[in-house]
């Protein structure tokens, strides 16, 4: 290991999408379509239209950043830089939560696609094996990854475009119609974290900056294809699974049946079976797209607990960089043991609500400090800007505190983890961290 080494600069536009859409693609497969149970068609409908703005002007703005500051930290060091270094932990910390919590939730839907096959072994089981797996592929090398990380995104969006393909044709506007609204203006709100969701990781570019090729131009064309790919994603796989025999049908296996987090297969059922061709290769196939966020987002968290470990706000041993792989194995190795605990409490909804409320709190710093740099630092380099500032982040800003006291209200109990969490990470800052490592 080295503590000066640096990582590793190889990834292209076109590596920056697969990763951007790999990050995400999961939300297309599992656990969006929870929101219908709270909401709707209707309610998630609007609670997914708001997710859009706010994630078109988010991540707009956030490119800006990412470009004057291609620094593996992501929002740490923007916060840290743009606002102080108090505020720079709480969203740094903010990050890591978000990133730490995202994979156990997908390793297991992983264990549950794979369960299907092979019933013999447990899904939390399969998990951990998944984790163990693609830790080490994270460990091997960024560009082997990164490759990898495309090559499944492309299969997993080819997958529910064949997906798409296949429903359409048995499309009903009735069924889109059927009881859209069933909680008011409340289900709205309850489906926030179901619509964010659908979009949440793709801040996880930025923390590749520093292994990306040229960053300046290509982090803007890589969030820009990126988050073009998933609006026009989310909204066919919404109209075609929920067209299909409406919502009910996508949440609810059976009548009085406890909701399910497979909603395309169920869509699915109702035209081929369970028997048929279609239907199996979705199930095979769609474990691509589970897979493909997985790797992505293991690979931006080990980025962001480097960081951390480089201005020793965690250990120091996870700062330093492998001298011949070039990738964070340290970083990774601790990651991987975080996220197998957190896997195996087998509370998986919780902690989506919890790795959302720390994606929530990024993007709150993350706006601040586009608008705190202008002003502190009008000269600083920026290839990149913001469109329409100061309109894009402030809108970013506002709706992302709109849905961070939703979250809060609609989940009291898990926001006092989370806040407690935070609250613990800044003692040790403050009272141990910070004394030692004044500079």
């Amino acid at each position: 290991m080295d503590q000066n080494a640096a990582l590793s600069r190889t990834l292209g536009p076109l590596m920056l999408w697969g990763l951007g859409v790999g990050y995400v693609i999961s939300g297309m497969y599992f656990g969006w379509n929870l929101g219908l149970a709270e909401g709707g068609t209707l309610g998630l409908a609007i609670a997914t239209a708001g997710a859009i703005v706010l994630y078109v002007t988010f991540t707009f703005s956030y490119a800006e950043l990412a470009c004057a500051i291609p620094k593996a930290g992501g929002v740490f060091d923007y916060a840290t830089r743009g606002l102080n270094r108090d505020w720079g932990f709480v969203a740094g910390m903010a990050q890591l939560i978000e990133f730490l919590f995202a994979p156990p939730a997908i390793a297991a839907a992983i264990g549950a696609y794979f369960n299907l096959f092979f019933p013999q072994y447990g899904a939390k089981e399969i998990g951990v094996v998944a984790y163990l797996i693609f830790t080490a592929l994270n460990m091997y090398g960024v560009r082997a990854a990164a490759g990898f990380e495309l090559a499944v995104t492309i299969v997993a969006v080819f997958e529910l475009l064949l997906f798409c393909g296949v429903t359409f044709p048995h499309f009903e506007w009735k069924n889109i119609q059927h009881n859209s609204f069933p909680h008011g203006w409340i289900g709205v709100g309850a489906a926030v974290p179901f619509a964010i969701w659908f979009f949440l990781g793709l801040e996880g570019l930025a923390n590749v900056a520093e292994e990306t090729v040229h960053p300046k131009r290509n982090i803007p064309i890589g969030f820009g294809s990126a988050l073009a790919t998933l609006i026009v994603l989310c909204v066919i796989v919404y109209l075609s699974s929920i067209g299909v025999a409406g919502w009910e049908a996508i949440v609810y296996p059976s009548p009085g049946a406890d909701p399910s987090d497979k909603p395309l297969p169920l869509a699915l059922a109702k035209i081929t079976g369970t028997g048929g061709l279609y239907y199996h290769l979705l199930v095979t196939i769609g474990l691509m797209g589970l897979i493909a966020s997985f790797h992505g987002i293991i690979l931006a968290a080990g980025r962001a607990t480097l960081e951390f470990g480089r201005v020793g706000y965690l250990p120091r041993a996870l700062g330093k960089v492998h001298a011949r792989r070039r990738t964070p194995v340290n970083a990774l190795l601790v990651n991987m043991g975080i996220g197998i605990a957190a896997l195996l409490t087998g509370k998986t909804d919780q902690i989506v609500t919890i790795s959302v409320l720390g994606a929530v709190t990024l993007y709150v710093f993350g706006m601040i400090t586009v608008l705190a740099l202008r002003r502190k630092e009008p000269a600083l380099e920026r290839p990149y800007k913001a469109p329409f500032y100061p309109i894009f982040p402030v809108i970013a800003l506002v709706m992302g505190a709109a849905c961070l006291l939703v979250l809060v209200w609609l989940n009291i109990i898990l926001s006092l983890i989370y806040f407690s969490i935070l609250g613990l990470g800044y003692i040790w800052f403050r009272f141990v961290v910070k004394p030692s490592n004044q500079h």
